[in-house]
């Protein structure tokens, strides 16, 4: 089994109208330190063992869990040991 940890964030040429007014709450907190805000998903999965996990987990990326042309992704695998 896998546990794989799906980052899907906006490409940076996109604007990012929910990080903007982010930002502009924390300003108006007095957190005028926060330079910059992107929002975007994170998504846990559990997966169980198959030939080729990576190729899997791309093509789950480039079909459905990221829009590809407004979208970046990264993922990171981590093998689960039965305890």
């Amino acid at each position: 089994m896998y546990k794989v940890k799906v980052y899907v964030t906006l490409r940076e040429s996109v604007l990012d109208p929910q990080g903007v007014a982010v930002k502009s709450a924390l300003h108006t907190m007095d957190y005028k330190e926060v330079e910059d805000v992107r929002i975007g998903k994170y998504l846990e999965l559990a997966v169980n063992e198959t030939g080729n996990i990576e190729a899997r987990i791309e093509e789950m990326c480039e079909k459905l869990l990221a829009n590809t042309v407004i979208e970046d992704y990264r993922y990171d695998i981590e093998e689960v040991v039965p305890s």
